[in-house]
């Protein structure tokens, strides 16, 4: 039975922090801010996955309360989710995400996004989709005060009836 989860997360950008999408380190003067390394992208597809399960948020795995997530690349975050489905013995089938960011311009990484993302969920880069978009320039992120994510995923789970 195939089931949909959705996932949002955004971050405020700072100065003095490196600027990390999808597990791609991309040259900017701000980065985002966050207990870990505020990866918003990762974030996003881990809520989305979580969400398919019917699972909380990837706060309820890894709160930012508990120093052990302090500075961890949001790859592990990732590899946790999968490890949930596959303990449900079901398969990630896709995932799609949108980056929502006025600036640095992001598509020339999406090819080592989906790598990064693929790699963490053990599925192929073919099953994993990645947009960039800017927010014309109106609100937080039009003001590049802030990063945004949004995702979906499906998730191939057994009949739980």
């Amino acid at each position: 039975m195939i089931h949909a989860g959705i996932g949002y997360d955004v971050h405020p950008l700072t100065a003095g922090r490196k600027l990390v999408l999808g597990g791609v380190e991309i040259p900017h003067r701000k980065g985002l801010e966050g207990h870990s390394d505020a990866d918003a992208l990762m974030h996003a597809i881990c809520d989305a996955v979580l969400g398919a399960l019917g699972e909380g948020d990837i706060g309820h795995f890894f709160p930012n309360t508990d120093p052990r997530w302090l500075g961890a690349a949001s790859k592990l975050f990732l590899q946790e989710a999968a490890r949930q489905v596959i303990f449900r013995d079901g398969r990630i089938i896709n995932v799609d995400a949108t980056v929502i960011a006025q600036e640095p311009k992001l598509m020339s990484y999406a090819g080592a996004m989906k790598l990064n993302i693929a790699q963490a969920l053990g599925i192929h880069p073919k099953k994993v989709g990645i947009k960039a978009t800017t927010n014309e320039l109106l609100g937080f992120i039009g003001r590049e005060e802030g990063i945004a994510a949004m995702a979906v995923a499906s998730v191939d789970l057994p009949d739980a009836t």
